[in-house]
């Protein structure tokens, strides 16, 4: 029920995943990001444990087949699942379980896999996977952005649009970039629509948050006001 990328950027060290689908709410199953480890996608009749087992399993060393193979290993409905990998050396591996619902399947390249089940046909992922190979030059969450779009011009989920979701992670316990369209009649156009917010006002914000780098992050006060009267925002922290 669903098509989506996980992704590895070496020049960053980034991970994301970007996923849509016919089904309310996929960024609240489906992606699963963990800096310096891994990003996966869990989908088809989704199983969530799947996602940190795998990405446990590639931290510990294990190639992303061997993850995969191991978090499938205790579940009986494994023939239902769909999932693939990719791990901070741009190894990928993807598991399409038997019974999965046609078109179904994925393809893969070094530091990017293209999965999805329930879909109009191949040229979906086929159209992703190529777009995502034609852009390497632009930022990875545009890139994400017009891989999917792509994906979705080729037919995308056969039974319509719902729902779609991008997450990104760099250096901390926790994105950079988590976006979700839980419900909308176009869930990509919203998305692209969310991103541009995020260049505008979540970007700056990744320089002066919390960090491991910096675990106060900006504290300044007269340095946070100038930030807030650079915006035309009338406000004051108290002294």
């Amino acid at each position: 029920m669903t098509w989506s990328i996980a992704a590895h950027d070496p020049k960053t060290g980034a991970f994301a995943v970007a996923v849509a689908t016919k089904a309310f709410a996929v960024g609240a199953s489906c992606p699963f990001v963990r800096a310096g480890v891994g990003a996966v996608s869990t989908q088809s009749m989704t199983n969530r444990y799947l996602g940190p087992a795998i990405l446990d399993g590639m931290a510990r060393g294990l190639l992303p087949e061997a993850a995969i193979e191991g978090a499938l290993a205790g579940d009986e409905g494994s023939g239902l699942r769909q999932v693939h990998a990719v791990d901070r050396f741009g190894r990928t591996a993807a598991w399409t379980g038997q019974n999965c619902v046609m078109w179904c399947g994925s393809v893969s390249g070094e530091g990017i896999s293209v999965a999805g089940n329930m879909l109009a046909g191949e040229p979906t992922i086929l159209q992703t996977f190529r777009n995502w190979n034609t852009n390497d030059d632009l930022p990875m969450p545009e890139r994400l952005m017009l891989a999917m779009e792509a994906g979705e011009a080729a037919g995308g989920d056969r039974r319509g649009k719902q729902s779609a979701a991008m997450v990104l992670i760099t250096t901390e316990d926790f994105p950079d970039l988590n976006l979700r369209v839980d419900d909308h009649a176009t869930p990509l156009a919203e998305l692209r629509r969310l991103l541009g917010i995020w260049r505008v006002e979540g970007m700056p914000r990744l320089g002066t948050s919390p960090s491991k780098a910096n675990p106060s992050g900006l504290t300044d006060l007269d340095a946070i006001e100038a930030g807030w009267i650079a915006r035309g925002l009338d406000l004051r922290l108290r002294r």
